[in-house]
This record gives C-alpha cells, sequence and structure tokens, in this order.
C-alpha cells in the first residue's frame, strides 16, 4: 500500500509541474519543450515495449496476447480522434471560453487504463521489480509533456486559471485511480486479467511512441536536438535493465 501511495505522489507531482511550467515558461519556450520531452519519452516508451514488455508477454503467454496488444493500438487510435492527437504534442485552440470535455474524457480514460498493471506486479507470477519501474517511469514521462500541452490548451481557451487548475487535477488523478483498482483486483486474486490489461497499455505505447517519433519531423527531416532526445529516451531504457 505504501508503494501505491508513493507512485500516487509521483503521478500527481509530474501532472502538477506540468502545469507549473507553462505558468512560469514563455509559450516559444513552451512548445519547444513538449517537443523534445514528447520525443525523449518516445524513445523511452518505443524502447521498453520492445526489450521490456513485448518479450516477457510473449513468454509467458499464449499467441493470443498479440491480440490484446492489437487491441491496444486501436483504442488509442480511437481515443485520438476525440483528444485531437494532444498526447503527441497537437494543441488546437479556437478561442472558446469552453471546456473540452471530448478532450479530457479521452485522456481520462487512456491514463485510468494505463494506470491498472501498474498494481499488477505484486504476486508470484508478475514481472519483476524492473518492469514495474519501467512501466511507471514511461507513464511519467509521457504525463509531464501532456500536461504541459493541456494545460497551454485550457489557458490558450481562455478558461480562468481556477478553472484550468481543477480540469488538469482531475486528468491528473486519473492515472492513480485506475493503479488503485488494479491493487482491488489484484487483492480479489485477479491475476489473470494483468498481462491482459498491461499488452493493452503496450498496444497503446506503441502507438503513441511511434506516432510521436514520427511527427518530431520537420520536413521529413529529423531535428538534431530531437533525434538526440529520442536516442537518450532508448539510452535510459537499457539503463533500468
Amino acid at each position: 500500500m505504501s508503494e501505491l501511495l508513493l507512485n500516487t505522489l509521483f503521478l500527481i507531482l509530474s501532472v502538477v509541474s506540468g502545469g507549473l511550467i507553462v505558468l512560469f515558461l514563455e509559450r516559444k519556450n513552451q512548445q519547444q519543450l513538449i517537443k523534445l520531452s514528447l520525443a525523449f519519452s518516445g524513445g523511452f516508451l518505443l524502447a521498453i515495449a520492445f526489450t521490456h514488455f513485448l518479450p516477457e508477454l510473449y513468454a509467458d503467454n499464449s499467441f493470443s496476447i498479440g491480440v490484446w496488444i492489437l487491441m491496444g493500438f486501436l483504442v488509442q487510435l480511437f481515443l485520438e480522434y476525440f483528444s485531437g492527437g494532444i498526447e503527441h504534442g497537437h494543441i488546437h485552440v479556437h478561442g472558446q471560453r469552453k471546456i473540452p470535455y471530448a478532450l479530457l474524457l479521452s485522456l481520462s480514460v487512456h491514463s485510468f487504463i494505463e494506470g491498472i498493471p501498474l498494481a499488477g506486479f505484486g504476486h508470484e507470477s508478475s514481472h519483476d521489480h524492473h518492469h514495474h519501474e519501467s512501466l511507471l517511469l514511461g507513464i511519467l514521462l509521457h504525463q509531464l509533456p501532456v500536461a504541459i500541452a493541456l494545460m497551454t490548451l485550457l489557458r490558450q481557451s481562455n478558461l480562468s486559471l481556477q478553472k484550468s487548475w481543477f480540469l488538469l487535477g482531475v486528468f491528473g488523478l486519473m492515472t492513480p485511480m485506475g493503479m488503485f483498482l488494479g491493487w482491488i483486483m489484484e487483492s480479489n486474486g485477479d491475476f489473470a486479467y494483468m498481462d491482459v490489461l498491461l499488452a493493452i497499455v503496450v498496444g497503446m505505447f506503441l502507438h503513441i511512441s511511434t506516432t510521436i517519433i514520427f511527427e518530431t519531423s520537420e520536413n521529413h527531416k529529423f531535428n538534431l536536438a530531437k533525434l538526440t532526445a529520442i536516442l537518450l529516451g532508448v539510452g535510459l531504457s537499457f539503463c533500468i535493465i
């Protein structure tokens, strides 16, 4: 339980940090930070999917696990139809004082789902501690730029600062809520579902990371800083194996 509370603190701090960055950085610097941090997290997510999770998921399960990975990929594709691609830095503002309900719902569903497997590493057949660290760090690294993008959109939509923080806070609670649902499932002995849920999350990671990497090019040529960020993200994944 103490580990869940610590993870919750880290998850909330990553979102709060994103909101504070928006308030203290100029808009031009925000966009550059979003692009570079997304490139870094995209490289990390792709690397942990291929080196950590896919080999173990296929080793411990039947061929049908691939169906759930594909399902996660398609779920993320569906969610991004409503989010407008804010998960990989797309910010569409129409200047209206209006809460983007569809976007918030899409982000919330995504965050809730990816939080569930975070609690699924405590039983005997679960993945080792390094895989737990990989999953948590991957979520944290991606939530920070998404929080920056979301807070930027909320502020540019002419919403009040109080309402912007409230909506960002709602988003920030989704992953911890998913994690606590996973803890309840694990407490009830529902271990069999954890690999399926992890496979769905890995599929979502694959969609997000590949989209980020392909969209971090300008005129079909990788900017050196972004390419470096991607490679650093990949390198970090090997440091925690």
